[in-house]
């Protein structure tokens, strides 16, 4: 097991392979859900207009991308 800095909100935790804390895990899941639910929905054409819809912000957006955890 690690020590870990959450790259969501900063604090400290200990965990094997996760690069967020266990209550930022919760709201990754649930920021996934709703993005997904508005690319379902809605015609987006970039990371900055789904950030605007969602009201998640952009760099967040890119890490799930980059994480396979939304598919754009």
């Amino acid at each position: 097991m690690e020590f870990k800095k959450c790259i969501r909100c900063g604090n400290f935790f200990v965990s094997l392979n996760n690069d967020v804390c266990s209550e930022c895990a919760i709201k990754d899941r649930n920021d996934v859900a709703k993005l997904n639910s508005i690319l379902n929905t809605m015609d987006i054409n970039s990371t900055y207009e789904l950030s605007i819809n969602s009201g998640i912000k952009e760099n967040t957006i890119n890490r799930f991308i980059q994480n396979k955890s939304i598919e754009f």
